[in-house]
């Protein structure tokens, strides 16, 4: 699959950009880079082929990338066709084992099938999984909080074991893992846990010991003053971010609290990047500048130069 640049860009500026791409394509060659797959990326047509198209092109190129779903959207609606009641607590799906089995039909066996299709369609690439295959995640049940109280939601987990083996086979195998956001209760690999996406790709990552961690989102990255679209954050350290979580928006917490623990846990970089943008995911990777917010461990060590540093 090719990826095609604007009309408008003249033929110096299509070279122009080619060449600033490859002191990162250089860095990055052989890496692994984890991109949670979420928002509108995964619901708008167009966005879904380019998101496919910046995949194939990273594979392409000698990175190894690999994709981890959520389908919240998907899920409500195919419960809502379903006449299944659905609601949530403390920001959480609750989710009974009706619900559940409803989660493992989307997420596995349409969202899942989809995005694999859209990648092997000049192919044969990509490969489906789920946290359940081959022991990839194993998870406890989680609770949620309101009002300072621990409430009851069901069949609702976190990740507490990774087994990577699976996923570091298919890499191995050149392969593009797509990898459905599902667990088995840690005691009970009967009993099947639905997991936030965003925590499962950071547990991944630092399995997989990955160069990034990229979170897709329906923003452009981290504000320093909401709603101040000028404030955008281009780098961040982790000690500043932590510092800012208590005046985020409550649906940017979960996705900061999963970059913060992929960077502690030996990620190299973490972004928040525009997934509304066709193509934002290969810019923030292999421009100078970046166009999303990049978290790493110290801000003062991040060098933006291509070719003396990763960023």
């Amino acid at each position: 699959m090719s990826t095609k640049f604007p009309a408008y860009l003249t033929p110096t500026q299509k070279a122009s950009v080619l060449l600033e791409a490859v002191p990162w394509l250089r860095t990055y060659k052989g890496t692994t880079v984890v991109i949670k797959y979420g928002g509108n990326a995964m619901v708008d047509e167009h966005l879904k082929r380019a998101f496919a198209a910046d995949i194939l092109f990273l594979h392409q190129v000698g990175l190894k990338p690999v994709v981890v779903h959520g389908g919240g959207p998907q899920i409500s609606a195919m419960l809502g066709r379903l006449g299944i009641d659905s609601e949530f607590r403390g920001g959480l799906r609750v989710t009974t084992p009706e619900v559940m089995d409803v989660v493992r039909m989307v997420l596995t066996g349409s969202v899942q099938r989809e995005l694999v299709s859209l990648l092997n369609k000049d192919g044969s690439a990509a490969v489906g999984i789920s946290g359940e295959d081959g022991g990839l995640l194993s998870a406890r049940q989680r609770r949620a909080t309101i009002d300072g109280e621990s409430v009851d939601v069901g069949l609702v987990g976190d990740v507490v074991e990774v087994d990577p083996r699976s996923v570091t086979e298919l890499l191995a195998m050149g392969r593009i893992p797509v990898i459905s956001s599902v667990a088995p209760l840690v005691t009970d690999s009967t009993t099947v846990l639905n997991i936030n996406a965003d925590t499962a790709a950071a547990a991944l990552a630092v399995a997989l010991k990955a160069q990034k961690l990229i979170m897709l989102t329906d923003v452009e990255g981290l504000y320093a003053n909401w709603p101040d679209k000028s404030s955008i954050i281009g780098c961040i350290g982790v000690n500043e971010l932590e510092a800012l979580l208590p005046g985020l928006a409550s649906g940017m917490i979960p996705k900061i609290e999963a970059c913060l623990r992929a960077v502690r846990g030996g990620v190299r970089q973490a972004h928040i990047v525009d997934g509304r943008q066709p193509h934002s995911m290969l810019l923030e990777i292999v421009t100078d500048s970046g166009v999303g917010t990049e978290i790493q461990l110290e801000h003062a060590k991040v060098i933006r130069h291509a070719g003396e540093a990763p960023r």
